[in-house]
């Protein structure tokens, strides 16, 4: 028995209770990272610091105001943050909130493989692709400057959205797991000098997301079929089937396998 009357199973499970819910405060932040609910948040502490400045100073009606705002701000969290509430209960239906499950690292492994699948197509008919795969940050934002998909992610859809001259062709895909969320969306273009002036707008694009979130994302040159990859403000160019394959693995926390195989119009396997 320490002093207070707690003993050190107390301050265990104290600790753990501590501990468990700054762990979901953690995921609750990473939800609604890099969408509209963070400027909502701010809103909130701009409505709170108001309030205590009124009751500092004793200012009566600034005060009422305020406390009215905070006493049905709760309705009005529910209905803003209604898409991220929806997205946690959902992932945490599926058991996904604190760990990844078997199903999931599969439906992961199927994804990798469809889009190594559509690049290396559109590589060899010089296709132009900009494919974003969303990871910790969200990117509500920039999902809603696109045409909502909301489609089961394939390497025959992917192909078809980049195909010249079709409606949707021009932008960035926007992934999230095994779902094509949308199409045609517009990416912040990065204002870094040591990009290389032989690059275009899609690679401008890519890097440029990749300096304000955490995303992962997939170019094919329209000139010259390369397959190149930005994280983290990192360019890599010039990636092979096999490169683009165990980037893919290692950076979305999979097991890495054979990358997938493909028939090219001679009947030959390619990869």
């Amino acid at each position: 028995m320490l002093d207070g009357g707690l003993d050190l199973l107390d301050y265990l499970l104290i600790a753990i209770d501590i501990a468990l819910v700054w762990f979901v405060v953690y995921k609750l932040i990473m939800l609604i990272r890099g969408t509209k609910a963070v400027q909502l948040l701010k809103g909130i502490f701009v409505v709170l610091a108001i309030w205590l400045f009124s009751n500092l100073f004793g200012l009566t009606t600034l005060r009422w105001l305020t406390s009215q705002a905070i006493t049905w701000g709760f309705l009005a969290i529910i209905i803003l943050f209604q898409p991220e509430f929806r997205r946690a209960l959902e992932q945490l239906g599926r058991g996904s909130f604190f760990s990844r499950t078997t199903s999931e690292d599969q439906g992961v492994e199927k994804s990798i493989q469809a889009i190594i699948k559509s690049c290396n197509y559109m590589a060899k008919r010089r296709i132009g692709a900009l494919i974003t795969i969303e990871r910790e940050t969200g990117m509500g934002d920039y999902v809603e400057t696109g045409i909502n998909i909301e489609g089961r992610l394939t390497s025959e859809l992917l192909t078809n959205i980049f195909i010249p001259n079709t409606p949707l062709h021009d932008g960035a895909v926007i992934i999230r797991g095994d779902e094509i969320v949308a199409a045609a969306c517009y990416l912040p273009l990065s204002e870094s000098p040591f990009i290389s002036k032989e690059l275009g707008t899609r690679h401008r694009a890519a890097m440029g997301i990749s300096e304000v979130t955490d995303a992962l994302t997939i170019i094919v040159s329209e000139e010259t079929g390369n397959i190149s990859c930005t994280k983290n403000g990192e360019l890599h160019r010039e990636l092979s089937q096999e490169k683009l394959n165990e980037i893919l693995h290692k950076e979305l926390n999979v097991p890495t396998k054979a990358p997938v195989k493909t028939w090219n119009w001679r009947g030959k396997k390619d990869g």
